[in-house]
């Protein structure tokens, strides 16, 4: 059980969707990881990340994909790699990372609601 939080801080986390246009290997990172950069629209723009994906997800596979990610968080230095946001996912019964998405196509750059 997580502790309650009101709707407003809620309301602070700003979730986007965006489509991974780019997706490459990150061999310098300390456990098995991706680098994504992710278009989130005009407003926000492309936005890069670090994730840990690789046990159900390849750089090819992931082009053209749309995804959900927080876009505020402060950027984060993994490696040599600036993350600058936080794509989200479920484990799956063995603990790898399912990637959130929508289940159908919607403009990059949309915010959930």
């Amino acid at each position: 059980m997580t502790d309650d939080i009101g709707f407003e801080e809620f309301l602070k986390v700003d979730i986007r969707v965006g489509t991974v246009i780019r997706a490459e290997p990150f061999p310098e990172a300390r456990k098995p990881a991706l680098k994504l950069w992710i278009d989130f629209g005009a407003e926000i723009g492309e936005r890069k990340t670090s994730a840990q994906i690789t046990d159900h997800y390849t750089p090819d596979a992931l082009i053209g994909r749309q995804v959900v990610g927080v876009v505020n968080f402060p950027p984060r230095q993994i490696g040599p790699f600036m993350s600058e946001v936080l794509v989200l996912g479920i484990s799956d019964a063995q603990g790898a990372i399912v990637l959130l998405a929508p289940d159908q196509p919607v403009p990059n750059g949309g915010r959930m609601h």
